[in-house]
This record gives C-alpha cells, structure tokens and sequence, in this order.
C-alpha cells in the first residue's frame, strides 16, 4: 500500500477535480479524496509518498503516433534542426563518416521541413547526391508523407523516365523533362517505405529506448497508428517477456504493402483485450496528406491556385470497402483526413456502411474515429457528433505550421484548423496527439497550443478556438482513454482504476497558461510501480 500526500492531486473527475491524498494497493487506486477520511483505508506498514509540494495526475495516453517508427527514426539521421540544403548535406556525410560498423544498405535521414529551409524548397536528388552518392539514401519529410532519394536510390526503387505516377502520389521531375528529380510525394513512397522497413529491422531495445522517450513525457499508454505485421510479431516477443513498462495498443493499416495483413485473424487473444501489456485497437486508415505541403486533399483550391486542392489517396469505393470490414468484424478505425475533402470521404463511407446496420447497438459503438480533423468543417463536425465519432486532433499543428496554413489556406481555412472548441461545444469527445515522430511526444504542449493558439511566429491564430486548461487536460487523459474503450481503468483517479500516475513540477491547474509547455515530468508509476524518473 502507498499513500500519496502533501501535493496537488488532479483526479479529471468533474465531480472532484482535486484531493488531497491517494491510496494505492495492488496496483489499483484504493482511494482519492481528502486526508481526513482517507486515513481509515491505510493500514500499518504503508508506504509514505511525501509529494513534496508536487503534482500528482493521471497518466497522459497518447492519442496518435507511430511507436515503431519513433524506435525507427531514433536511429536515423536527425535533419530536423537543419537550415539549409548544405545543413542537410554535412549532416549525412558527418553521419556516414562517424558511423559504427557497417553502414545500412540504405541510409535513411528524417525530419527535414522544406518550409524552414532557406531555399524553401525540398532536397532534391542533385543535393543528396553530393551527401551521398555511393549507397542508397533517403531523407523524409517530417510530415512523412513526402520524402527525397539520390540517384542511388532511384536506381533502387527502379523509377526512371518511364515509370507513371502511383494512384494517390506524385512522382517529382527535372522541369522540362519525365526525368524523375529524387522527390517523391505520398502513395509514391509507398516502396521506400517498404525498403525502409525491411532494412531497419527492430530490436528490444530499440524499443525500450522508444518507450522511455514517450515517458518521459507522461505518456503510458502508447498507440502504433499504422502497425506492420513484423513491428507485432516483435511485440507479441517483447510483451511475452514482460518486457514493456508502458501499454501498446496496435492497429494496422490498409493502405501499406499488403494492407492489416493477418495480424487481427492470428491474434483474437489481443483484440480490444489486453493480454500483459499488449492489445490490437483495430484498424488504420489514410486519406490523403498534410496541409503543410499542399498535398492534403481540400473541398477548395489552395491559397494562389486556380483549381488544385491536393488528392486522394483512395477511390470512394476502397473507403467503404475498408470502412466495411472494420464494422463487418466490429472493429473499430482510426481514420487520417487532413483536408476537409478526405473528411468528407470518411463521413460518407461511415454513413454509407451504417444504412446496413440500422438496429446493431454493437456496430453502431465502435468508437470510429477521424485522426488529425485539420480542416473538418462546422457541419462536417455535426455529421460525426451524429454517429458519435471521436475528434483525435492534431492541435500542435496551430504552433508547428500555423504561419504556413495562413499562406497555404489563407486567414478564414486557416483559423479553424485543428478547430478544437467547436468539436467540444457539440459534445464530440476530443483527444490530442502528436504524431510522432513527425513531432515531439510532449502532450502539456498540445494543452498549451489548443489554450493559447500561438504560431512560431508568434500569432495568435483562430482565438475563438482556444479552449479552457481543464478541458485541454481532459483531451489527454479520460477523452483518449475513453477513445480506447478504457475509460473505466484509466485517463482520471478513480477508486477501483489503474494507478496509472505522474508526477509534475507544476500544478497545470494553476500555472499560468503561458507556463504549461514548461511543465516537466518527474517520475511515472505504471500500476502502483515506478517505470521513469527523470535523470
């Protein structure tokens, strides 16, 4: 038995908000309220945990990333500082020139943003070429819908003048010719990912190290938004072992190589169960691509276009077929739309998939939920409150590329992206994420972006947006929680519930709101055990 004391305790109960002491045993919450009517439940030998004026919270779930491509990425080449194309250029060859061992057939560098680049344009093969040109190289997009290869890698992949552009992508040329110039846009990517991942093969402790990255940031239930079956299988080895501090939930996707694969029919002990550490949440989706880059699929033109709106991945057809299945073996499913096109797509699939279930309570709580919901609009937001559908937004989007969007949307689009009062005012449970890799796992960030709604430049972009601390706090905890069907075990400190715990430097309750990126964690206990604390 512990008993937690002399410290802020933030239950995300509405009912009580705040306590003043909190009894763990067995690795459940036994009790949380005030001090004076705790003390019948302590027995004699408990275990004092003296806050020391510090906050204690629920853990923070993670509403959407990509575990295994975080563990990936985290042995890769970091471009996400880069400046410039020549940064880019010193950063591979000093990688190449100081690499340990053997080099990977290919090499493969992450995070670089065309949008901060002085040449404000993307690395082409002539730049990658003169950082590498004897071994194959890739460099991804942040977004990771877009990347750029050498010639090597061209080669490689067998794209020459010839090949035609994929369904859903676009293959880059040298102006004035079908030479392809190195870049290579969403479902063109398709086999480097494919290449990628048979080349950087995972191990336990790559893993591990992914793992202690996301707690360090609070996180203890983390989600792998597009798993492949081999990211799984190692998994279902780790999970075997015991080996996981932290909760995974998987779910794989449609659109990638083989699509979900066999990991739902192979695995029925993992499906919306959790056996240890480990369960299958249901399936993934993608629509289209990112904002950032004009490749999101829009209802209008792009800012300075006459008629381009981005694309589609899929056909309307490949949605509902998709959509179907989930809710045939009721399932549920996880659906990327940044543009309000894709969104649209996704809301009449969903409806269209429905009519056949008019009077199936069971298929009609799935919990289907649409990931990012960049530009959703008004009365998209009424179409998904009434097919009860989970808003998981992306609101670091207003901080990272909000002085994009305003130059690639313009004021109006760009002020309601990631429109997270608006979700909340219908009643839609709403959830944050960070989708990393492509940004940080640090999700006091994303209640401080969607309380603040400041750009990197500094502007406040849509400040009828903002939202109250509270419910920004609900929107990583019992809101993502309940996105998992696991609301009656985590994301608020009820007796009964997993003792799933932070500890934080700072009260976000009553910091002020400008200090809640600032906040820090200072230990995570997994189920009444300390996993993390900070160094």
């Amino acid at each position: 038995m512990k008993v937690y004391y002399n410290g802020p305790i933030i239950t995300m109960n509405d009912e009580q908000k705040t306590a003043e002491m909190l009894i763990e045993e067995g690795g459940r919450i036994l009790f949380v309220g005030r001090a004076l009517e705790g003390r019948s439940y302590i027995e004699d030998g408990a275990d004092w945990i003296d806050l020391q004026g510090y906050t204690l919270m629920p853990a923070l779930l993670d509403g959407h990333s990509h575990f295994c491509q975080t563990a990936i990425a985290m042995q890769t080449i970091d471009l996400r500082n880069a400046a410039a194309h020549t940064d880019i250029v010193n950063l591979i060859r000093r990688f190449i020139k100081d690499y340990d061992g053997m080099l990977p057939r290919i090499v493969m560098a992450m995070s670089y943003d065309h949008n901060f680049l002085a040449e404000h344009r993307h690395p082409t093969r002539e730049v990658l070429d003169a950082a590498c040109s004897e071994h194959p190289l890739v460099a991804w997009h942040v977004s990771m819908h877009m990347c750029c290869v050498n010639s090597a890698m061209l080669r490689l992949l067998h794209i020459t003048a010839d090949t035609p552009d994929p369904q859903g992508g676009v293959i880059g040329r040298i102006e004035g010719s079908r030479e392809p110039n190195g870049f290579l846009e969403e479902c063109a990517c398709t086999e480097v990912r494919a290449l990628t991942d048979n080349e950087y093969k995972l191990s336990p402790d790559d893993l591990a190290r992914a793992e202690k990255y996301y707690m360090s940031n609070g996180i203890l239930t983390i989600q792998d938004g597009a798993c492949p079956q081999e990211a799984f299988d190692l998994y279902k080895t780790v999970n075997e072992k015991g080996l996981f501090n932290t909760d995974i939930i998987a779910y794989p996707c449609f659109n990638f190589g083989e699509g979900p694969g066999t990991v739902m029919e192979d695995n029925p002990e993992y499906r919306r169960t959790y056996k240890g550490h480990l369960k299958i949440g249901g399936y993934k989706l993608l629509l289209d691509g990112s904002p950032q880059c004009r490749s999101a699929w829009m209802s209008r033109p792009y800012e300075g276009e006459t008629d381009y709106c981005g694309y589609p991945w899929l056909t309307d057809d490949e949605v509902i077929a998709a959509v179907a299945r989930a809710v045939r073996e009721k399932q549920q499913i996880l659906v990327h739309c940044n543009g309000d096109a894709s969104s649209e797509q996704f809301l009449n699939a969903y409806e269209h998939v429905m009519k056949n279930y008019p009077n199936d309570a069971k298929r009609h709580a799935l919990r289907p939920t649409m990931i990012h919901c960049q530009t959703v609009r008004e009365d998209q937001l009424d179409r998904m409150r009434a097919l009860e559908m989970i808003a998981s937004v992306f609101v670091g989007h207003v901080y990272y590329w909000g002085d994009v969007h305003l130059v690639n949307l313009g004021s109006e689009r760009a002020a309601r992206i990631s429109p997270v009062r608006s979700a909340m005012e219908r009643g839609i449970v709403t959830n944050f994420h960070t989708d990393t890799p492509v940004t940080e796992p640090f999700l006091f960030h994303s209640v401080w972006t969607a309380v603040n709604r400041i750009t990197r430049d500094g502007n406040i972009l849509g400040p009828e947006q903002r939202v109250e601390i509270y419910d920004a706090l609900k929107a990583v905890t019992i809101n993502t929680a309940y996105s998992y069907f696991e609301e009656d075990i985590k994301g608020s400190l009820s007796p009964g519930k997993l003792a799933d715990l932070i500890i934080l430097t700072a009260n976000p309750l009553t910091v002020h709101k400008m200090e809640l990126q600032h906040i820090k964690v200072l230990e995570c206990i997994k189920e009444g055990k300390t996993v993390y604390t900070a160094d």
